[in-house]
């Protein structure tokens, strides 16, 4: 006689697909599994379900439901007891832990994604979950801590030498104290010795501040940020500061997007159309020597007109120029930002989703895993410097070397 537990696949095939259940694989996946777990318990008990045996040392007495979280949604477990003793099927459930390891994965990379917690209950419920609480994406989140933290301390020397490195600041919103306050990352990025960029690190800080850039920049040379050459970044009075003091022997570039909004901030409206087409035909010169010598020339044709503007173009020369002590070819890389601003919007499509973070370390855990996440790209693409063009910047001229003046071209407005 077939014992209760025993399943005839056939019969039980056949029914499902006669019903045309849309539930059929989890169906299929629940019989398969709890069969399996009483078979197993008849093993550890020395006897099959309701026969009599010399060989028993235990009697089965009845079932404990667990409900397993699979990739075809959540699922009923009989788990068989036992009158004396216990059993646990290890090989399939984790004490304390229901979701299955591949589970935690998807939610972690829904959480990487920047997906809510009210939108990730969504989202497994189309899966089949019943439910997904806050204390589980919590816990599921946290597993992520270690991978950060091992990426945000390691050491930065065997990468080195980081001939340019890019350095900006983002806001988010975090819960402190029963208030919702700000908090800002600061954040790296560098060129390697191997031509790809990747982030040197991040720390979260209350506030953009020289004391903040300066701990930021002194963690970064404690780990080995070695071989810097030039640092490219907006106007910030304590980022300078920072650079200044860890970096001694670097040239400080200004990034040209933030110095043209900073321009057009003193220049009158009507004015700004021809001035900001000036400006931009001082970085279309095919040399240093060009560029200079058409910079003095948009000094020259502003001074009358507009004074101000002129004694602002004077005073940012050397900032907004220092690009042109490096090759030609590395110029577009380096005079501003922007590559820094794609790496940022790609943050906030994370962060946005979240809104306001319930503390720093939240920010941390999301924002160290994306950078991390980006890193391994850029170390699986393209390089985004060739190493002759790397050997070059790193014999570049002295910045305080003067340039010449010959061969002016004419200015276009």
């Amino acid at each position: 006689m077939t014992a209760p537990y025993m399943v005839d696949p056939a019969g039980v095939l056949g029914e499902a697909l006669s019903q045309a259940s849309p539930d059929l694989m989890r169906s299929l996946l629940q019989t398969m599994i709890n069969a399996l777990l009483s078979a197993d318990a008849d093993a550890v008990v020395g006897a099959e379900w309701g026969r009599p045996s010399p060989g028993r040392t235990a009697q089965r007495n009845g079932y404990r439901h667990r409900d397993l979280d699979t990739r075809v949604g959540t699922i009923d477990v009989a788990v068989p007891k036992l009158r004396t003793g216990t059993y646990f099927p290890e090989w399939l459930l984790e004490r304390r832990k229901r979701a299955e390891s591949a589970m935690i994965t998807v939610v972690a990379d829904c959480y990487l994604a920047g997906v809510s917690t009210r939108r990730m209950d969504k989202l497994v419920k189309t899966l089949g979950i019943d439910s997904l609480s806050k204390s589980q994406v919590s816990r599921m989140a946290a597993d992520l801590d270690e991978t950060v933290a091992q990426f945000r301390h390691r050491p930065l020397g065997p990468a080195g030498p980081f001939t340019f490195v890019a350095a900006d600041a983002l806001t988010m919103e975090v819960r402190e104290g029963g208030r919702v306050v700000n908090a800002v990352v600061l954040l790296a990025t560098g060129v390697n010795a191997d031509g790809h960029r990747e982030v040197l690190g991040l720390r979260v800080a209350t506030a953009e501040t020289g004391a903040a850039w300066a701990e930021f920049f002194a963690d970064l040379v404690a780990r080995g940020l070695t071989g810097v050459a030039m640092v490219t970044s907006n106007a910030h009075t304590g980022l300078r500061e920072a650079i200044a003091a860890h970096l001694p022997g670097a040239v400080w570039q200004r990034c040209r997007t933030h110095y043209a909004a900073n321009l057009m901030s003193i220049c009158p409206k009507s004015m700004w159309p021809a001035v900001k087409a000036m400006l931009h035909s001082v970085y279309d010169q095919p040399d240093a020597t060009a560029v200079h010598a058409q910079f003095d020339r948009l000094i020259d044709y502003v001074q009358a007109k507009l004074p101000a503007v002129a004694d602002h173009l004077a005073g940012a020369r050397e900032d907004i120029l220092a690009f042109t002590t490096f090759p030609k070819d590395v110029w577009t890389q380096v005079w501003s930002n922007n590559p820094t601003e794609r790496l940022n919007k790609e943050i906030r499509r994370r962060t946005d989703a979240v809104g306001i973070f319930p503390n720093r370390d939240a920010i941390t855990r999301l924002v160290g895993a994306v950078l991390a996440e980006q890193t391994d790209e850029w170390a699986e693409g393209r390089r985004y410097l060739g190493l002759e063009l790397l050997t070059r910047c790193r014999t570049t001229p002295d910045p305080t070397t003067p340039i010449g003046a010959d061969h002016m071209p004419a200015l276009a407005a």
